[in-house]
């Protein structure tokens, strides 16, 4: 069984003990990631490695889970699998994000600065996220498609009309 992850972390001090976090987030606690999300229920899996690298504090692991995000064609649920490869580099100023290599991403903290664990999955998994799911086999209407014949609005206030000058 997975060990409980701590809500909330010092990722300085992870990386300077080198701990190692493995266990499950429930993706109803993910806030933000919930306003991409058609469903909130199941489970983000996640396995992270704090370390240092030379002088580099950093984050490095994966980040797993199955989402339900929408279709933007037929507006059905689809399931999205993701696995997110995480390489964070821990740094306190825009100055030292710039040094960092090309593989690692910035984590902006201040020192000694807690923060919740969720806020680096929730990013992560948002990353992943697609700007407009859609299945595979769903498509647009195009305009060279017909349209499908719908009744006329006016067609009953014509007759009504029509009827109301012949009774006068």
């Amino acid at each position: 069984m997975p060990e409980r992850l701590p809500d909330v972390i010092d990722p300085m001090g992870f990386a300077e003990k080198r701990r190692h976090l493995k266990g499950v987030i429930p993706v109803l606690k993910l806030d933000r990631l919930a306003e991409f999300l058609m469903e909130t229920d199941g489970e983000v899996k996640v396995d992270l490695t704090f370390t240092r690298q030379g002088r580099t504090a950093t984050i490095v692991g994966q980040v797993t889970a199955d989402l339900t995000l929408q279709c933007q064609c037929c507006l059905g649920p689809i399931s999205w699998p993701v696995a997110c490869e995480v390489h964070l580099g821990i740094v306190n100023s825009l100055d030292a994000a710039m040094q960092l290599s090309d593989e690692m991403e910035p984590l902006l903290v201040t020192p000694d600065a807690e923060m919740p664990l969720a806020d680096i999955v929730q990013d992560e998994l948002i990353l992943a996220v697609p700007a407009i799911p859609q299945h595979p086999d769903c498509r647009m209407p195009s305009p060279a498609d017909p349209a499908p014949e719908r009744p006329n609005p006016f067609a009953d206030l014509a007759q009504l009309k029509s009827k109301r000058s012949i009774q006068e």
